[in-house]
């Protein structure tokens, strides 16, 4: 079985198996945490664990590329990324680390986090273009949206994800669509662009086959586009629209610990 857990809005994937923490104070939502200490080193090719995990003021990251820390620091695809060097895109790094704030941080912390470490231990440095790209734009389906409004609107976005086989189930709570647009972004091969105009926090249940050429199960569920759309309510459009981009201008190896 192969799980994924965003906690505290966070995305975990293949970390199944962690035992359970204790409840940790939320860091105050007004600070701008930055890491005391961090340690980076090649990614152990013996493990298979990988993903972002923040428990107390421990924050952990694993099996992890330049670009994909930048896709989870600045909420963009991969493809949203330009004119970086090919081993931006290869090398991985595991990552550990504490914060110089007491508590455990939101998902918009761990991100200010995450881009303060890549500007001052990978020297990244980037402009921001607009340019025109394959996209899927994520509309509302006819008959409308089958969105549940959010069970605990007050409650951090939360995504929880496992696959059996081919098959996938993904919760996500308490999201907005942006919050869904960003946990939705690892399954996709293309940028997503919200164009659905819906407001407000809701909880959302997907359950999809990622590989349907090889389905032997005659009830199994769908492929993601359909699942989306029978499911949801929504339905993503293969289009090109311009979008903005992160253009490289200068990245490195990790500076020593």
């Amino acid at each position: 079985m192969r799980t994924s857990r965003w906690k505290t809005a966070v995305l975990m994937v293949g970390a199944a198996g962690a035992s359970a923490q204790t409840p940790v104070k939320p860091m105050a939502a007004d600070a701008h945490p930055s890491f005391a200490v961090a340690t980076i080193k090649p990614h152990d090719p013996d493990s298979n664990r990988q993903g972002f995990d923040a428990v107390g003021d421990r924050y952990t990251i694993r099996n992890q590329s330049i670009v994909s820390l930048m896709t989870f620091a600045y909420s963009i695809h991969k493809h949203q990324i330009v004119d970086a060097p090919a081993w931006a895109g290869t090398e991985r790094f595991d990552i550990e680390g504490t914060t110089d704030t007491p508590g455990e941080p939101n998902l918009h912390q761990q991100q200010e986090m995450l881009q303060k470490l890549l500007a001052d231990r990978f020297g990244l440095r980037f402009h921001r273009e607009t340019r025109e790209l394959p996209v899927y734009a994520i509309e509302i389906a006819k008959g409308g949206p089958k969105l549940k409004p959010a069970a605990n609107p007050d409650a951090e976005a939360d995504q929880e994800a496992s696959s059996h086989g081919t098959e996938v189930t993904v919760t996500i709570t308490s999201a907005t669509m942006a919050d869904f647009i960003l946990g939705m972004q690892f399954f996709f091969d293309r940028p997503l662009v919200d164009r659905t105009g819906i407001a407000g926090r809701h909880d959302f249940a997907l359950r999809y086959t990622f590989d349907e050429a090889h389905v032997t199960d005659p009830n199994a569920p769908p492929g993601l586009f359909t699942a989306i759309q029978e499911q949801l309510g929504l339905k993503p459009d293969a289009v090109k629209a311009p979008i903005g981009v992160f253009a490289i201008d200068h990245v490195e190896p990790p500076s020593a610990n």
